[in-house]
């Protein structure tokens, strides 16, 4: 992969840290969700608080299409979803722009995809791009995740982590205009994305 190598991302995170804010677990969560007390689709659960999620624009939208498109494309006996949840226990449920996870639809017909299940995830960035580097950034690796993407709109480009430890993603890399992104799956190549397609 022809990249420029850059620093992962060193969050500055400070969490709620006060004794009035409540940390809830994932089930937690799902049982406030099952049972209708929490029926609000803008919000989703980062590291155990209740994080608002932002509108789209048209080219947040765009691209969102677009890398799923090219994700259902590539790799066989595997789903892409588009801005559904995804379980990392103990205290994370995100629902990010895209997830490439094992197996077929229906085998998420009663059950979120976990850790295990993901071999990538990608969120579209513009006015979110300090939270996708920051909170959603930890969490992805805390769950390891093995592929992080974030589609940055705002500097237009592709932003690759990967080898994720609980303190974050080890390796990273940044695409632009003219490169390709390799999709890969259990360190198997399985495609190459032109960066260029899937930014507005």
């Amino acid at each position: 992969m022809s990249t420029s190598t850059a620093v992962p991302p060193s969050p500055s995170l400070q969490p709620l840290a006060s004794p009035a804010v409540y940390q809830m677990s994932v089930g937690e969560y799902e049982r406030m969700v099952s049972a209708g007390a929490l029926d609000d689709p803008r919000i989703e659960l980062i590291n155990g608080y209740l994080v608002k999620k932002v509108g789209k624009n048209p080219g947040h939208i765009w691209t969102v299409d677009a890398i799923v498109q090219a994700l259902r494309a590539t790799v066989p006996g595997m789903w892409c979803r588009k801005e559904d949840p995804v379980r990392i226990p103990n205290f994370d449920e995100p629902e990010p722009d895209a997830a490439l996870v094992r197996g077929s639809r229906d085998d998420y017909r009663h059950r979120l995809p976990e850790p295990a299940d993901v071999a990538l995830i990608v969120e579209v960035s513009e006015s979110t791009l300090g939270r996708d580097r920051g909170e959603k950034w930890l969490a992805y690796a805390r769950g390891g995740i093995p592929y992080y993407w974030i589609v940055n709109l705002v500097d237009r480009q592709v932003e690759v982590y990967s080898d994720p430890v609980q303190g974050g993603y080890q390796s990273s890399e940044i695409l632009k205009v003219g490169q390709d992104v390799w999709v890969l799956v259990d360190g198997v190549e399985h495609a190459r994305i032109a960066v260029a397609d899937i930014l507005p």
